[in-house]
């Protein structure tokens, strides 16, 4: 039987590669978009919500661009 992956990375837990992951982090409208659903999914609901509003898209955009370059993963606040 096979055992399912609770260690799911990238945005919306979807397990997308590296690379994929880091095509859509450098674009900032699915950067933003994406960032703001996969926190909310992954129980931070106040900074997905920042996220998705004007406040915090700046600085979550350079957060997540820098974490996926380095670990592939949404790590800060996700």
């Amino acid at each position: 039987m096979a055992k399912k992956n609770k260690n799911k990375k990238g945005y919306l837990n979807l397990n997308l590669g590296w690379i994929v992951n880091l095509i859509l982090a450098i674009f900032p409208v699915t950067s933003w978009i994406l960032g703001g659903l996969t926190r909310i999914k992954r129980g931070h609901l106040i900074a997905g919500i920042l996220q998705l509003c004007v406040i915090g898209e700046i600085f979550f955009y350079f957060a997540d661009l820098i974490t996926v370059i380095l670990s592939g993963d949404l790590k800060f606040f996700a």
